[in-house]
């Protein structure tokens, strides 16, 4: 079965959120940030691809909401490393950019659904 936009997305930020854990892990031996993130990170393309096999609208919906409330928990993490200096502006940058365009593809996907109920 052909995978849709957020999901690849959503797995994408799931690997970079695995190579965020295990950098924060061996450079700075910090294991509690880095084990929130990965949590939260990793359970937004988990819950994406869980909707796809809902049992109905309203499943759906409820699971892509719960996904977008892990994207900004997962969005709150990445500010919160970025202001401890775990995280350079540059590195950063990068995976933020990748944070909004998951946000943003979530809001919409949930405003659509809302609209047709």
């Amino acid at each position: 079965m052909r995978q849709t936009i957020l999901e690849e997305k959503s797995f994408n930020f799931a690997t970079r959120v695995v190579r965020l854990n295990h950098y924060l892990r061996s450079e700075y031996r910090e294991f509690v940030l880095s084990k929130q993130i990965l949590r939260s990170g990793t359970s937004i393309g988990a819950l994406i691809r869980e909707s796809k096999y809902a049992q109905s609208k309203q499943d759906f919906l409820h699971k892509q909401m719960i996904a977008l409330k892990e994207a900004n928990e997962t969005d709150y993490w990445l500010e919160l490393l970025r202001s401890t200096s775990y995280l350079s502006e540059e590195m950063y940058a990068s995976i933020k950019s990748d944070m909004v365009e998951l946000l943003k593809m979530l809001v919409a996907s949930t405003k659509s659904v809302k609209a047709t109920l």
